[in-house]
């Protein structure tokens, strides 16, 4: 058992399988792409959100008191793991979200906020900037600050000042996006 649940790939596997087939025992005939869809779609927001949410209330506000030996651990093994799920998180999260508006087709509906699917598009267009955040400004300012990609001291630092005030920004966001993805499905706003 602890050669299982030791091998996190496995652990993935099986999750998606038992979740599937728990879908599939639920639903029966009623199984269908977009309910697949919107399940990956809620998991991988998870995935994204959460890891913003431990950049935000655990590694950056931890940094100051980890001693300075000890902060290669976190700048060249765990943040650039971190960031990889994260990146991609975000990027699975728009494209799942994405395909399943396009499946129930209120896609154009959406992102033009017409009436009754204001709430879902502003939680869309809120989505779509952060992920631009993720991939455009975050991503290349954090390459920088954890020396992947090489500069000076001065530039590092405002690389690592920008990328955490997006963080940041991106954390701000988050709260009334995931707002507006509720309320969609509580009635709109």
């Amino acid at each position: 058992m602890a050669k299982f649940f030791g091998n996190l790939h496995l652990v993935l596997v099986a999750g998606l399988v038992l979740s599937l087939a728990l879908m599939f025992g639920l639903h029966g005939d009623g199984l269908t792409a977009q309910s697949v869809t919107r399940w990956l779609h809620t998991f991988f927001g998870i995935v994204w959100i959460g890891l913003l949410y431990y950049f935000n209330f655990v590694q950056i506000p931890s940094m100051a008191s980890i001693p300075d030996e000890q902060k290669p651990a976190i700048s060249k093994v765990i943040a650039p793991t971190a960031l990889f799920w994260f990146r991609y998180g975000a990027l699975a999260t728009v494209v799942t979200g994405l395909l399943l508006a396009w499946m129930q087709k209120y896609l154009f509906l959406a992102l033009t906020l017409q009436v009754p699917f204001a709430a879902i598009g502003i939680g869309m267009w809120i989505a779509l900037i952060m992920a631009f955040n993720v991939w455009f400004i975050i991503w290349p300012n954090q390459k920088k600050a954890l020396g992947m990609v090489v500069v000076e001291p001065a530039e590092k630092a405002k690389a690592a000042r920008t990328a955490m005030l997006t963080s940041r920004i991106n954390t701000l966001l988050s709260i009334t996006m995931l707002y507006m993805m509720v309320a969609q499905q509580n009635g709109g706003l």
